[in-house]
């Protein structure tokens, strides 16, 4: 008898299998390196605004306090950023009483209308739509009276959930940081938060 040649259907069929199976692990892992690339894309986004913002401060000593709009740290409100109820009124804009140089005071409203236009995207368009910036981006800027310094929080919507910020050591992360955007972003697992705090020297 000759010795049969080939494969058959049954053969072809298990190959077919093993190959599509290892196509689909394949996508499942390129779709999640994608979703990690844009993880870290936006958070070296946010990297470069928390830098911007602190250069700014330090920049204008003089009207530092001015920058301080988050007044509810327990809320992390009002914010820079995303519209919302929350959202801190660059129209509406005041500094405190005890910012008493005029230069620095203006100074302080042109920086914050930038930092808003930063947040929202402006700083790249495509098709008319901003899209320079995180996905739902907010700043929180406070100022802790007792250490006397300030917190400089960037918040944004991550790709999945992970862990809420809201359960960050309160011993080591101030409140203005903890809350900044609190709630917006659907299960606070998917809120990222960076921040710093800062000591402005009170200048005359």
């Amino acid at each position: 008898m000759r010795s049969q040649a080939g494969f058959n259907l049954m053969e072809i069929l298990i190959t077919l299998l093993v190959l599509t199976t290892g196509l689909l692990g394949l996508v499942g892992m390129q779709a999640v390196a994608q979703r990690a690339e844009l993880e870290s894309y936006q958070r070296a986004q946010a990297m470069v605004l928390l830098s911007d913002i602190i250069d700014r401060i330090n920049t204008n000593r003089k009207g530092a306090t001015c920058y301080a709009i988050t007044t509810s740290a327990s809320a992390g409100t009002p914010y820079l950023g995303t519209t919302g109820a929350n959202k801190y009124s660059i129209a509406g804009y005041s500094c405190p009483s005890m910012a008493t140089n005029p230069d620095a005071v203006t100074r302080a409203g042109f920086d914050l209308g930038s930092i808003d236009q930063m947040l929202l995207g402006a700083t790249e368009q495509t098709g008319g739509a901003s899209i320079g910036a995180m996905i739902g981006a907010r700043a929180c800027i406070g100022f802790d009276s007792a250490s006397q310094s300030y917190t400089v929080a960037v918040a944004w919507q991550g790709m999945s959930g992970t862990f809420s910020p809201a359960g960050w050591d309160t011993t080591a992360t101030p409140a203005f940081a903890r809350n900044c955007a609190l709630n917006l972003y659907g299960a606070d697992t998917q809120r990222r938060v960076i921040w710093t705090t800062i000591l402005v020297a009170a200048l005359t």
